[in-house]
């Protein structure tokens, strides 16, 4: 069993830069802000020849029990309990504080194995800082740096003290870096053609929309526990945070995101990073699940996030979240689908599921449409097929004349899949309507079953050989 070491501490002692450190990449968001860490983040590390998963958690604060600061602290001490060793981090630089006091008692009494790490200590005066913590009653504390990397071994061994053998692995072992959960995208090529659909490998599911939607509400009900940070206040994700799940036996990797603003309201730098995250969710995801507040569906924002998955290539799928907010939903539903319809025809004949995230209701059906989905976004069609059905197509609907010349349509390819992408071969691409295009990807859909995915079409021209050989000849 892997050793799961958390770091707790009070806001802005360092606790994820030291997370960064021991992961061996800048995952958690690191900010001058205190108070940046809101939801516990679990990643495999190695410090040395220690391996073990390390758990980043919100800052501990002292808050009355119906506000954030308080269903964060309850996150933190969950992450306490689940863990087999503690780090508790103090601010060297800043001294003792009182929250240190209260919450080193709090640690305490958890009778967990505890390492005490007296951080910030590159720069003068904060010796004293160091020589403070003794008065913890916590053990030795171990001086480091976790922004420049100083006191690292001793860190190392300290950490070894404490946990016994359980934290020991040969020198050769793999490495986190090598074998551990990458970064959201280090693990895939987004513009790379995939064999086909392994069952046994997780499908990567973020999940987005606008703040409080409901997103994190939503995942904590599929997993079925409070894994999550959830809320009445707005924006309280910031990381998007990935968890391993198994649906009906096969794996899934959702990623929870930050909620997105329109561009104009994002001001501060802390909102700018978390949309980042966002973003870079949504490009190595497989299929992004865009979450519509069912009381206020379609605002501007949420036809920009779901174009914006749609140009990406990923597999989309839209829920409508707070069903059990609707009233008259047969009307509601079938006005919802018409909508998706009509303002969202980049990718025709797209899933759109209601859910209520808070009961439960319609969640099954939400994740055979995500399936499903993936399938579609998976699917490649034969060049026997498609090229007889462009025949069909184009003697129907014949190119138009462009310049009193008409357009030729030799064959048709398909190059890649997820999304399916297919390459069209006529004599003069640069001429070629768009109007025409769209026929035909209609086609495809209806032809193929390839609804509710991007379809992508690349018009090329076939080489001459001939091109050229008369100006040759009379030069």
């Amino acid at each position: 069993m892997t050793l799961k070491v958390a770091i707790v501490g009070r806001p802005n002692v360092g606790k994820s830069t030291l997370f960064n450190r021991l992961v061996g990449r800048r995952i958690a968001l690191v900010d001058d802000t205190p108070g940046v860490t809101r939801d516990r983040r679990v990643h495999p590390a190695r410090l040395h020849d220690l391996s073990f998963d390390v758990v980043d958690t919100a800052g501990l604060e002292d808050a009355a029990a119906p506000t954030l600061e308080a269903r964060m602290r309850a996150q933190t001490e969950t992450a306490i309990d689940e863990a087999d060793l503690v780090l508790f981090m103090i601010d060297a630089r800043a001294g003792l504080m009182p929250d240190d006091r209260t919450f080193a008692e709090v640690v305490r009494r958890k009778s967990k194995p505890v390492v005490l790490v007296a951080n910030k200590t590159d720069v003068r005066g904060a010796e004293a800082g160091v020589l403070d913590a003794w008065g913890l009653g916590l053990g030795e504390p171990i001086a480091i740096s976790s922004e420049h990397g100083r006191g690292m071994a001793e860190l190392r061994d300290a950490i070894a003290a404490a946990a016994g053998d359980a934290a020991l692995e040969e020198p050769e072992a793999t490495a986190p870096a090598d074998n551990g959960e990458a970064l959201i995208g280090e693990d895939v090529d987004p513009d790379a053609d995939e064999p086909a659909i392994d069952p046994d490998r997780p499908i990567r599911i973020a999940v987005v929309g606008r703040p409080n939607a409901g997103k994190s509400t939503l995942i904590n009900a599929l997993i079925g526990e409070e894994r999550l940070l959830t809320g009445p206040e707005a924006g309280i994700t910031r990381d998007a945070i990935s968890v391993e799940w198994n649906w009906q036996g096969r794996g899934i990797k959702l990623f929870d995101t930050a909620g997105m603003r329109r561009k104009s309201r994002v001001q501060q730098k802390l909102e700018k990073l978390s949309v980042g995250e966002t973003l870079r969710a949504i490009r190595f995801a497989e299929v992004v699940i865009v979450v519509f507040d069912a009381t206020m569906p379609f605002d501007k924002q949420d036809l920009q996030i779901a174009d914006l998955i749609i140009r990406e290539g990923r597999a989309p799928v839209i829920v409508f979240n707070k069903w059990d907010l609707v009233e008259d939903r047969q009307a509601t539903l079938a006005e919802l689908r018409e909508k998706t319809e009509r303002l969202l025809p980049q990718a025709r004949g797209m899933k759109a599921v209601p859910i209520s995230a808070e009961t439960g209701r319609g969640l099954d059906r939400m994740m055979e449409a995500a399936v499903a989905t993936h399938d579609i976004w998976n699917r490649r069609v034969p060049t026997g097929p498609l090229n007889r059905w462009l025949e069909r197509a184009t003697a129907q609907h014949p190119p138009p004349a462009v310049a009193g010349r008409r357009l030729k349509v030799k064959y048709m390819t398909q190059v890649k899949t997820r999304p399916p992408g297919f390459v069209l071969s006529c004599s003069r691409p640069e001429a070629m309507p768009q109007s025409y295009v769209r026929y035909l990807v209609n086609g495809l859909r209806e032809a193929f079953d390839i609804y509710g995915v991007p379809i992508r079409v690349a018009l090329r021209t076939s080489e001459n050989p001939y091109a050229g050989r008369a100006r040759r000849k009379r030069g």
